[in-house]
């Protein structure tokens, strides 16, 4: 007896030393992210440098470059207590659980039962004589401890482990990427906001101007000197301009409502100090990097080359689907009538190997396998997409940054002159040298440039912001986790990273 189960040991070995080896085998194809022919540097000359490999965007602060303390607040809150940025945060949560999930079938299936109970049956059962003597009650306890593994030979559950492990990371940069779209929204909308402080002060000067030209005209009429009709142009060109400030007013209180829910306020409740003029905002120096290094900056290229890794993963998982599966089932424990449990020959136990592969499933296998190698290519032209507008993003802000700063210095020469032309047209008015319409004319020509001014340094602000985005904030893929994707703690649901 001892040598026939010396030999089963023996085979048993060999038998678990081969799954072991065949272990080595992956199905999923060599994996091969897409390559670029990519310029050696940016063209055009706008507000911007090409960095030094010390001189990047801020890590994580990418606003202060911005130089505005409201601003380095709001973002700050924002980080904290945006809920949809919290929302993207579980969701990563959730995948690395997942990946905990799909880890565990790579390890045995411990199970441990016990159990008892004590039975009686009626004295007036059916079929039972009233003279037999045999028990109506008995008393049965076990306990026992069962183990099941599938041998991964074929490399399915790795291939699942490692295509939800670049899932996860996808999720993770899918969160970084939420976050600088949330931050460059505020940013953006604070932008807006100084836009429209900087237009309301113009038209308030503007207002006190034409009251005072109201004024002149009322007294020129009243001494006969000018008709009333100057006088009702006068009033026209006031009114007229107190409704755009009426206007700009609301803009700019839907635009603090929509900052408010950015850093998670009720917006009835809040308010943003307003300021006389957007000439504080300072137009950053963004540096850029060589052309290749936006590969590695933004999170949504990142989390498009690892939704390519899981998708290339899911091909070995579906070719192993064309082999058998093999699982290794084993059962040991105690049973007994009474309580002796511990005695041997109340033990049992059981031990199985079992492989199963499906012969015919009408197709089955192969439409999947096709749909796996569809769902890759499907990645990796999306890839290719999401890095094509990466790059035309960059470039429409490049142009942007250019054109605005161009055209805010022309607009700047524009509103001097149209100041010194309104100012020399009242004059000539006061002296009776020329008519109303000409000072009607001169004043819509000052407003205007005025405002184009404020226009164009409030779509330089904007631009400089999605320039920053479009390089990626200051991110870079190196923050992509790689270790920390194990499991955590029993129970534990809270400390679990980036949003904590």
């Amino acid at each position: 007896m001892g040598k026939i189960g010396n030999r089963y040991t023996r085979a048993g070995t060999c038998l678990f030393a081969g799954m072991f080896f065949l272990t080595a085998c992956d199905l999923a194809p060599d994996y091969k992210p897409v390559k670029f022919a990519l310029p050696d540097t940016w063209q055009g000359t706008a507000p911007f440098h090409v960095a030094q490999p010390t001189d990047q965007i801020p890590k994580g602060q990418w606003w202060t470059l911005f130089n505005d303390p409201v601003l380095n607040q709001l973002e700050e809150q924002l980080d904290k207590n945006n809920p949809d940025l919290q929302a993207a945060a579980e969701t990563f949560l959730q995948s690395r659980a997942i990946l905990g999930e799909v880890k565990s079938q790579l390890y045995p299936q411990l199970s441990l039962e016990a159990g008892g109970g004590k039975y009686k049956e009626s004295h007036n059962r059916l079929f039972r004589s009233k003279t037999s003597s045999s028990p109506i009650s008995e008393t049965n306890t076990e306990y026992q401890a069962s183990a099941m593994w599938e041998a991964d030979l074929w490399g399915k559950i790795r291939n699942q482990i490692r295509m939800q492990k670049n899932l996860a990371q996808a999720s993770a940069a899918d969160y970084q990427s939420a976050k600088l779209s949330l931050e460059a929204d505020l940013a953006r909308n604070y932008m807006l906001l100084r836009g429209y402080d900087a237009q309301n002060e113009v038209l308030k000067q503007s207002i006190q101007y034409y009251t005072a030209a109201v004024d002149i005209t009322r007294m020129r009429e009243m001494g006969a000197i000018a008709a009333g009709i100057d006088v009702s142009r006068a009033e026209t060109q006031l009114e007229m301009t107190k409704a755009q400030q009426t206007d700009v007013q609301a803009q700019r209180d839907i635009v603090e409502h929509a900052i408010a829910v950015l850093v998670n306020q009720v917006p009835m409740g809040f308010h943003i100090a307003p300021v006389e003029t957007n000439e504080a905002m300072v137009v950053p120096n963004v540096p850029l990097g060589v052309p290749s290094t936006l590969l590695q900056r933004r999170p949504d290229i990142a989390s498009a080359e690892r939704q390519m890794a899981a998708a290339n993963r899911s091909i070995g998982v579906s070719k192993a689907a064309f082999y058998p599966d093999i699982t290794i089932n084993a059962l040991s424990g105690f049973e007994d009538k009474g309580f002796g449990l511990a005695d041997m020959p109340n033990s049992m136990w059981s031990a199985a190997v079992q492989a199963a592969l499906p012969l015919f499933q009408g197709g089955l296998r192969r439409a999947t396998l096709q749909r796996s190698w569809s769902q890759y290519r499907e990645t990796r032209d999306n890839y290719r997409s999401v890095v094509l507008n990466s790059f035309k993003e960059v470039a429409d802000n490049l142009t942007l940054t250019q054109k605005m700063a161009e055209k805010l210095k022309e607009n700047k020469a524009a509103v001097d002159a149209a100041l010194r032309t309104q100012s020399m047209t009242m004059s000539l008015y006061t002296g009776g040298l020329t008519n109303y319409l000409d000072v009607v004319v001169a004043q819509n020509a000052a407003l205007t440039a005025q405002i184009a001014e404020v226009d164009s340094k409030t779509r330089l602000m904007l631009a400089s912001v999605e320039l920053i985005r479009a390089l990626g904030g200051g991110w870079s893929a190196n923050e992509i986790p790689q270790k920390n994707l194990s499991s955590v703690g029993v129970f534990q649901y809270s400390n679990l990273g980036l949003h904590e």
